[in-house]
């Protein structure tokens, strides 16, 4: 597995493991919603954000991640829906929700605005040390995730890719759509080379990704 591009991310060992534990068991509070770059919160701690398609699972990776059960859909409410959801992680992190991308359903105007706003927020804050970039295990990399990619590498914010619902699917087809993504990714200056397998139901890489956040400074 070692070899090759964007191996899975090993099993934290037990230290880093406790403190990815120690960060997430600790108070993890709304702060607010952002609908214009001045309404950032001030930029005085490490910060990491998560992108993803509607429907790939980031409320729930966040809920699993915190171990609180809605605290991501208190930010869901409508008319909040395109605001960018800051989390406290104690005094020490702020954890970012970025609204589902995936527009179907959204009217241009909203859709124009909600890209301009993205694009101010990935180029202009300093404290942002990792975007995570939710994939879907049944369905791989889409043309939408590869925008948001290409946005990273212009912004140069280094991203790694969260496989979500790696329990939806049987080995042989995670081990093709592993492959897929894996592909994808080598066209992406900024992507981080280890991707992150998870499963918010059976809690498969939670540990991983609470150490890998913990890890950053």
């Amino acid at each position: 597995m070692s070899n090759l591009p964007f191996p899975l991310a090993e099993t934290p060992d037990e230290a880093a493991a406790e403190r990815g534990r120690l960060l997430f068991a600790g108070e993890v509070t709304f702060v607010k919603g952002v609908v214009a770059m001045d309404g950032l919160p001030p930029d005085d701690r490490t910060e990491v954000c998560f992108a993803g398609r509607s429907n790939a699972g980031k409320s729930s990776l966040i809920n699993a991640l915190t171990g609180r059960k809605a605290i991501a859909r208190a930010s869901n409410t409508p008319g909040r829906t395109q605001e960018i959801n800051y989390f406290a992680l104690g005094d020490s992190r702020y954890l970012v929700d970025l609204p589902g991308y995936g527009y179907a359903n959204a009217p241009l105007p909203k859709v124009e605005q909600w890209q301009r706003l993205l694009k101010a927020y990935l180029s202009g804050r300093a404290s942002l040390r990792r975007a995570f970039v939710l994939v879907d295990t049944r369905h791989g990399v889409k043309s939408v995730d590869e925008e948001i990619m290409t946005l990273l590498d212009r912004a140069a914010v280094p991203f790694q890719v969260v496989m979500t619902k790696a329990d939806k699917v049987g080995r042989a087809e995670q081990d093709r759509i592993l492959d897929q993504v894996r592909g994808k990714l080598a066209a992406h200056p900024a992507a981080y080379p280890e991707l992150v397998l998870t499963s918010s139901e059976k809690g498969d890489g939670i540990a991983t990704l609470r150490a890998i956040i913990a890890g950053l400074v």
